[in-house]
Formats: C-alpha cells, sequence, structure tokens
C-alpha cells in the first residue's frame, strides 16, 4: 500500500503524576479506561509516562520534583494528576511544592469544574430533578487569594503578625471572565453568574465587578447576572435550577465547586481542568477530592471523578467524540448500580473500573466479522 495511504491516528503522550494517597489508585483506573477506550475506537493512540512525584518522594530527598520537572513537562500534550498532601506533610508545603508549582509557572490559570448529577445517582437536595443541577464552575486559577504574597514576624510571639495579601491584576481578572463568557456562550442556557465578595472586599472585587460589566459587552447574547459569596451559598441549595456557568475567584471559586460536588452527590464524581487556554504549555487534569488518606489502600476510591476528568483530558485534545461516549459509559455503569460506597452502592475502585471497561468493549468494540 501506498505510503500516502495509510491512515495515521493522532498520539498524545500523557504525564501521569499520581502522587499522594488514594491518587496512585484512582489514577491506575483511569488509565486503564483510558487505555481500554483508545485500543477499542482505534482512532487515537495514548502513551503515559509515570512521575513518581509525591510526599514520599519529598520525604526521601527534601523536593516534590526534579529542578528541570517543568521542562519535563513541557515535552507532553497533556497531564493526569492523582493527588497531593500526607498526614505527616504540612498542607502548604505538599501544595506550593507540587500541584501548584506545575499550575502557576505553566500558565494553567482557567480552572474548569463542571458538575452535574449522574444518572444512577440522587442529590441530597430535597426534589432536585435530573438536569437541575448542570453547572461550570470557572475558577481564576493563578493569583487571587492564592497569590502566596504575604508572611509572618515575630513567629511564636504574643506580637506575631501574619500576613496574606490577595493579588487581583487587570489583566489575570479580564483573561478569566472573559474565558468564562465563552464558556457560557458554548453552554444551552448562555447565563453567567459572576460571584464576588465587593460589599465587604471594596478594591479587588470592586475591580472584579467592573471588569465583568466591561467585558460583557462583548457578549451580548449571554445573560449576566452577579452574586455575593454567602449568597451564592444559599442559590446553590435553594435554587440550583438558576445557575449555569459560574465564574468566580481563585479562593471562592475552590470552596463553591466543593459544594457543588456534594450537592451533586459526591465529591467522588467531580473533575477539574487545569488550562493554559493559549496551548502553549499543557494543561492539567484531576480529580477534585484530594488524596483521602483515611480511605486510602481500602480499595474503595470513587474513581468516577477520574474518569469524567479522563473525558475532559480528552475533549481538550481534540476527542470529543471518544470522550463524550466515554462518559455516557461511565453515567450507564452508575444507572446499572455500579457504585461504590460514596454514592450509595458497594462496588470497590476495579469493580467498577471493570465494568466502565466491559462497557466501553460492549458499545464500541467493532462487530466480528465471520
Amino acid at each position: 500500500m501506498s505510503p500516502s495511504l495509510l491512515k495515521t491516528h493522532p498520539r498524545y503522550k500523557i504525564a501521569s503524576i499520581p502522587a499522594d494517597g488514594i491518587g496512585p489508585e484512582v489514577i491506575e483506573a483511569g488509565v486503564t479506561v483510558l487505555k481500554k477506550l483508545a485500543e477499542t475506537l482505534k482512532t487515537f493512540d495514548l502513551d503515559f509516562t509515570n512521575f513518581d512525584w509525591s510526599s514520599d518522594t519529598y520525604k526521601k530527598t527534601g523536593k516534590y520534583m526534579p529542578g528541570d520537572a517543568l521542562t519535563t513537562l513541557k515535552k507532553f500534550d497533556a497531564i493526569l494528576f492523582g493527588a497531593v498532601g500526607a498526614p505527616d506533610v504540612p498542607d502548604h508545603i505538599s501544595l506550593w511544592q507540587l500541584r501548584l508549582a506545575i499550575c502557576q509557572p505553566l500558565q494553567q490559570y482557567a480552572n474548569v469544574r463542571p458538575t452535574k448529577v449522574f444518572k444512577g445517582t440522587s442529590s441530597p437536595l430535597r426534589n432536585c430533578k435530573a438536569g437541575e443541577l448542570d453547572w461550570v464552575i470557572v475558577r481564576e486559577n493563578s493569583e487571587g487569594e492564592y497569590a502566596g504574597h504575604g508572611g509572618r514576624s515575630h513567629t511564636n510571639q504574643p506580637w506575631e503578625v501574619a500576613t496574606e495579601v490577595s493579588i487581583f491584576t487587570r489583566h489575570s481578572v479580564e483573561r478569566i471572565i472573559r474565558f468564562a463568557f465563552e464558556v457560557a456562550k458554548g453552554r444551552p442556557k448562555k447565563h453567567l453568574t459572576v460571584v464576588t465578595k465587593s460589599n465587604a472586599q471594596r478594591n479587588g472585587m470592586v475591580m472584579w465587578d467592573a471588569i465583568a460589566a466591561e467585558v460583557g459587552k462583548d457578549f451580548p447574547d449571554v445573560t449576566v447576572d452577579k452574586m455575593l459569596v454567602d449568597a451564592m451559598t444559599v442559590r446553590m441549595v435553594l435554587k440550583p435550577e438558576s445557575l449555569d456557568t459560574i465564574v468566580a475567584t481563585n479562593l471562592h471559586a475552590d470552596i463553591l465547586s466543593d459544594l457543588a460536588a456534594a450537592l451533586a452527590g459526591s465529591i467522588g464524581i467531580a473533575p477539574t481542568s487545569n488550562l493554559d487556554p493559549s496551548r502553549e504549555n499543557p494543561s492539567m487534569f484531576e480529580p477534585i477530592h484530594g488524596s483521602a488518606f483515611d480511605i486510602t489502600g481500602m480499595g474503595i476510591a470513587n474513581p468516577v471523578a477520574t474518569f469524567w476528568t479522563a473525558c475532559e483530558m480528552l475533549t481538550w485534545l481534540g476527542e470529543k467524540e471518544a470522550a463524550d461516549s466515554l462518559l455516557d459509559i461511565v453515567e450507564s455503569v452508575c444507572e446499572q448500580g455500579i457504585m461504590t460506597k460514596d454514592l450509595g452502592g458497594s462496588a470497590t475502585t476495579v469493580e467498577v473500573t471493570t465494568a466502565v471497561c466491559k462497557e466501553i468493549e460492549a458499545r464500541l468494540g467493532k462487530p466480528k466479522t465471520v
């Protein structure tokens, strides 16, 4: 056959960083499902490279990552991240030396967290019907309350002082709000809620409101409303159907997205994308649930958040059809009652993973010819 007639498939290089706690368990499940999907569809290939950057590495070497870690990661198309955090390492060390040490220098400034009630699961909200809780929370991921500015002096003295300075720049606020408007524009409701705390935080938050109003003029087809973050928690609980796309600061969206996941049924199903919309750097995809050392090694961690995270990664890589198929399959497995304990089921991590792989083969496998 002529080389020009040979059909080539895109091959994506994925950096896998399982890290801590249940991270290795759910990342193993995610990689298993992704490999099964790629092998079954035969329309793209995935190459995984595993990096043992974790709290164990930190305790052995004094560092989570080697000095050339960012240069190494830039060679990949995407990063699949597990979770970071260990009981015997202070959280501010683990977070700043691994996750934030990747997100911030790689300009992954858009943190995107979709949430919905899956088929076969239920929301703890009374009378919440399917489709009424279907949100995307867009979180500013590069500065704000997590900018790392501030310090401590006179430590352990009665006059000790600690400052935590929130940094809001017009550049970063405008780009995340514009990104959120684009997300809202692409969704059926075309509705964006801007969340701040501008009644009490009269500088940075007032600037957020002003920039949101300015950017909104470029999106006349998107309906916009504004909420204070405390009132927003009430609205999420009492009127979930009134929300669609939400944009908020680093801290506010971090908190609201955990509430959103709980309202959808479990934090064990929620995904996260850390995106560099310019695509100059690889983006990083991770489940929202954290390292969960209380259930580590028990085999009951919910892999659904990692599966949904994998779908978000595939969509970002340009494989939306495959991503949509996988998400529908994961929902179907939940609908069959094959779920972990946090969703009211009794299945193990491996059992859920096996069920998803079987469903991939059943639905997407090509019929055998006689």
